[in-house]
């Protein structure tokens, strides 16, 4: 869920954020620009709560927060090697680490913090940030595409295992050891997430037209959905709800697609005795005598809803979550915007925007009129709730999954294992360390 702008177009105008992302819970947004970062609050679809800015690192290209605490994991072009940890309510670095080339990601979960170079991915413990390993010649992976499993009762992870083809490497982070390899594109990939047990891992290929959904650990094939036949496109972002229940996928076109994972079963239950009911079963009959490809094609689902961008070719990044007690579509972009639509989660279709925020400050007079002239009675489901009230409180669930806080707590130091620490930030959470390193010939190799 986070995303690297990219170089400026060929018309010459640099992208407005440097790299943009959503924390592990989608209740906050971080942005990073050529001046600093800044993190928002996500509890409102009427108002952006900016909870944070700093202007002391320039040119920011990582910036990445633990859930909805003070933890908040920053990188700059000024230094592309060094990851720096801060505590932004105190304002104080906690510890920054130097690597032996450009950091390209980072993930991070209660229990681990990744960094992810492109040939070495190095695995540390959040509680004090000791190196706990790291895994060498791994395929040459110049995005820095991971992805680490929110669920710290597992802290899997997932990383490309070839240069050729989709392989995607399972590894398990805390028992750190590799778990499986699962091939689940013929083409390489460009788009990896778990769901928020970790128990669903997600794909997509550079081609971008078809994504799958594969079980973890054992990395069998659940699902398979197809985001479009006529042309490839490039997958900006891919995640589940935290319900599980969809998935989203954005890339380089005007759509955003979502899914709808539905439960999984061995049989198919007798279809009515209708039209489209017999139709049905021709098509699955037929699938059996056509060629795999074909065959393939009619068996994949198409998207449950999808959601319209007033633009194409941007970077951006796209989450779904719930505010005020209602699912939306959330879609951030590299000119430096936040488009919020409602979803339809019984009868899906196309999602209605009904609030488009400017991250850099004050909204244009376009953008205001855009906002004002936007229809108040969207169809369907988004229909019937009222509008939403500026001082109505979000209630997002809490993470029963694997024990999350809720928006604004601060996650208790109970959560960490105290460990061997430098000097222990006695106060709050992590009583990680207070001190400087280099990661240059001090791993532990895989």
């Amino acid at each position: 869920m986070a995303a690297e702008a990219a170089d400026a177009p060929p018309g010459g105008v640099e992208p407005a954020l440097s790299c943009f992302s959503f924390n592990q819970d989608c209740t906050s947004l971080a942005i990073g620009t050529k001046a600093g970062y800044k993190l928002f609050s996500l509890s409102s679809v009427e108002q952006l709560d900016q909870v944070h800015g700093s202007n002391e690192i320039p040119d920011v290209y990582i910036v990445e927060r633990l859930f909805s605490s003070s933890l908040v994991v920053v990188v700059s072009h000024t230094k592309p090697r060094q990851m720096n940890v801060y505590h932004f309510k105190k304002g104080t670095e906690i510890c920054n680490y130097s690597y032996s080339s450009n950091i390209l990601s980072i993930r991070l979960n209660r229990q681990r913090l990744l960094v992810c170079l492109e040939e070495s991915i190095y695995i540390h413990n959040i509680k004090d940030m000791k190196l706990l390993k790291t895994i060498l010649d791994i395929p040459a992976n110049p995005t820095g595409l991971c992805a680490l499993s929110i669920n710290h009762s597992n802290s899997y992870l997932a990383y490309p295992g070839s240069l050729v083809r989709g392989e995607i490497v399972l590894y398990d982070g805390n028992a750190l050891k590799t778990v499986c390899t699962i091939a689940a594109h013929e083409g390489l990939l460009a788009a990896i997430t778990f769901n928020s047990a970790g128990s669903k891992l997600a794909s997509a290929s550079e081609k971008g037209t078809v994504i799958r959904v594969f079980s973890v650990p054992d990395g069998q094939k659940l699902y398979e959905f197809r985001r479009g036949m006529k042309r490839y496109v490039t997958i900006s972002s891919l995640v589940f709800s935290m319900d599980s229940q969809f998935l989203c996928a954005s890339s380089n076109t005007e759509t955003v697609h979502i899914f709808k994972l539905g439960h999984v079963t061995d049989s198919h239950p007798e279809e009515p005795a209708t039209w489209s009911g017999y139709m049905g079963k021709v098509f699955m009959v037929a699938a059996n005598y056509l060629p795999a490809q074909v065959s393939d094609m009619m068996s994949q689902d198409r998207a449950f809803a999808t959601g319209r961008l007033n633009f194409s070719g941007q970077r951006n990044i796209c989450t779904l979550s719930t505010i005020q007690k209602l699912p939306r579509l959330l879609v951030a972009s590299s000119d430096g915007h936040l488009y919020i639509y409602n979803l339809d989660p019984q009868d899906g279709g196309e999602c209605v925007l009904i609030k488009t925020h400017s991250l850099l400050g004050s909204a244009t007079a376009e953008e205001l009129k855009e906002n004002d002239l936007r229809p108040s009675l969207p169809q369907s489901y988004a229909a019937t709730v009222a509008r939403p009230s500026l001082s109505s409180a979000s209630t997002v669930p809490g993470y029963s999954e694997d024990g999350g806080a809720l928006r604004g707590e601060v996650i208790p130091e109970h959560e960490f294992a105290t460990g061997p620490v430098c000097l222990e930030d006695e106060n709050e959470f992590p009583p990680i360390i207070l001190c400087r390193g280099s990661q240059k010939g001090r791993s532990k190799q895989s």
